[in-house]
């Protein structure tokens, strides 16, 4: 049995009727062209904050006991959970701290502290951000949130699925097949849950960087596998050391495989999405569309139609800087 069920997505689309962006799916002849795909874009970017994470993190929080939201919440996160928590916080009235790593991002940084949360730093080389997440929360009696495994997380992320089928079905478009990022696994395991669900014929494609391969790693042996956080990549959302207890078992059962992508191949896809779709995509949130354009995607055949997730935008400025001008 799945952890989370169709019907967790469904009330969570409930939960966030009103506060959640519907993104709309958006079609680019020049990209459908350019691959021989008509690609159906999920535009996470334009979600609040940034980025897919609102949605997990208001699902959760929303369902905090009243009497516990004055102790608040404590999340860990390299930036867009952390901004997702931060705002979810805010609007229902409850603190936040975060624990970010000392390098995260200036721009979710920022961010982060500008929806009202509490932000500890901290080592990813050399420290443990759930322990440290783990004490305070015991010294301020706060709920702790994960950045992906949780059913309630995974059930917001979800929502991005159940609206992408429906919109796609509205369009009067067969989805063959949905690409999307992993990480943690939250976003692609609530994703083909949801459109599983609407489209049991649609094939599920994961894309992660080739140096954090872990969940492709982890779908050949069967079990969880780990990626040491010794290296640096482009795609700092998706530097998780492992898939989640609840997210893998889900990704196991539903996902065709598993794309890897270079930091080169990751840095043609932003610039693409900014100079033909207008978009601007944060590295880890454009790993799907530089699968497609490497031709590492092989259950995308000619004239598949694929509904691609851009999960988030939050790119620090220099640095989008940098790709755009080809130093990747």
């Amino acid at each position: 049995m799945s952890a989370v069920a169709f019907a967790d997505i469904e009330a969570a689309a409930e939960r966030l009727s009103g506060q959640a962006v519907v993104t709309p799916l958006i079609e680019s002849p020049a990209l459908n062209d350019r691959l021989g795909l008509r690609v159906l874009i999920k535009p996470e970017t334009l979600q609040r904050v940034g980025a897919f994470k609102f949605r997990g993190a208001f699902n959760r929080l929303s369902q905090v006991a009243p009497a516990d939201r004055p102790r608040g919440v404590v999340a860990f996160s390299s930036g867009n959970h952390a901004q997702g928590v931060a705002l979810a916080a805010r609007l229902l009235d409850m603190p936040a701290v975060i624990v970010m790593p000392a390098d995260a991002p200036a721009v979710k940084v920022e961010a982060t502290r500008g929806y009202g949360a509490e932000v500890v730093f901290y080592d990813r080389m050399t420290e443990s951000r759930e322990a440290i997440a783990a004490r305070l929360a015991g010294e301020r009696g706060a709920v702790i949130v994960p950045a992906y495994d949780d059913r309630d997380i995974i059930a917001g992320q979800g929502t991005a699925g159940l609206e992408l089928a429906r919109q796609a079905q509205a369009l009067g478009a067969e989805l063959d097949l949905v690409v999307g990022p992993v990480g943690g696994g939250g976003l692609m395991a609530g994703v083909a849950l949801a459109v599983q669900t609407l489209s049991p014929q649609t094939r599920i494609v994961g894309v992660e960087p080739e140096l954090y391969d872990d969940a492709r790693r982890s779908l050949a042996s069967g079990r969880r596998e780990s990626a040491a956080p010794t290296v640096r990549t482009l795609c700092d959302s998706l530097e998780t050391p492992s898939t989640g207890e609840l997210t893998f078992p889900i990704l196991q059962a539903r996902l065709s495989g598993i794309a890897t992508v270079s930091d080169a191949e990751v840095a043609q896809a932003v610039r693409l999405a900014f100079s033909i779709l207008k978009l601007v995509v944060e590295p880890g949130g454009a790993v799907g569309l530089a699968a497609l354009l490497a031709g590492k995607v092989p259950e995308a055949g000619a004239g598949a139609c694929v509904g691609l997730v851009l999960s988030g935008g939050n790119v620090d400025p220099a640095l989008f800087a940098r790709i755009l001008q080809g130093e990747f």
